[in-house]
């Protein structure tokens, strides 16, 4: 059967095709999402990390690194 033949339900086997590769990509386009937005949560937290740290070592070195 050719791509431009039809199925006994009148879908063609290229438009099938299509539709699958289709529903690959928005597949592929979710797991990119969703590991975005965990990558955006994880830099959130290290940033809230960070600043925490900064802000001890800032308080170290105003006491002159006495404790």
């Amino acid at each position: 059967m050719t791509d431009t033949a039809t199925e006994a339900d009148g879908t063609s086997p290229a438009v099938e095709r299509i539709d699958r590769a289709i529903s690959r990509i928005q597949t592929a386009i979710a797991a990119r999402t969703d590991s975005a937005e965990a990558l955006a949560r994880r830099h959130a937290v290290l940033r809230s990390r960070m600043t925490d740290a900064v802000a001890a070592l800032d308080d170290v070195i105003a006491r002159g690194g006495t404790r």
